[in-house]
C-alpha cells in the first residue's frame, strides 16, 4: 500500500484532530485549541494538518503562555498557523 491518503482518511484525521484538541485536559486550552480546530481544520493542507498536530503534542501550559503572550513563542513553533492560532477568539 502506497502513501497516498484517500479523502476518507484524511476526513478521520481531521476528526480526531478536532476531538484531540477539544481535550487536552485545560479548560482554557480545550475552549481557544477546540474551537480553532472547528472553524479551521477543514480547510488545513496536509503540511497543515502536519503541523497543528505537532502542536497538539506540546503541553498545555507552554501552549497557553504563548497564545497568550504571557511567554515569547520560541523559533521553532513560530508560524503562519501559529500566528493565525493567535490571532483566534473562540
Amino acid at each position: 500500500m502506497g502513501s497516498a491518503h484517500t479523502i476518507e482518511d484524511i476526513e478521520i484525521r481531521r476528526k480526531r484532530l478536532v476531538y484531540r484538541a477539544w481535550h487536552r485536559g485545560t479548560r482554557e486550552m480545550d475552549l481557544i485549541l477546540g474551537s480553532f480546530a472547528d472553524k479551521n481544520v477543514a480547510g488545513f493542507s496536509d503540511a497543515e494538518l502536519d503541523e497543528f498536530e505537532g502542536l497538539l503534542q506540546l503541553q498545555d501550559p507552554d501552549l497557553y503562555n504563548w497564545i497568550t503572550g504571557t511567554e515569547p513563542v520560541p523559533a521553532n513553533v513560530e508560524s503562519d498557523l501559529f500566528t493565525k492560532l493567535k490571532s483566534h477568539r473562540p
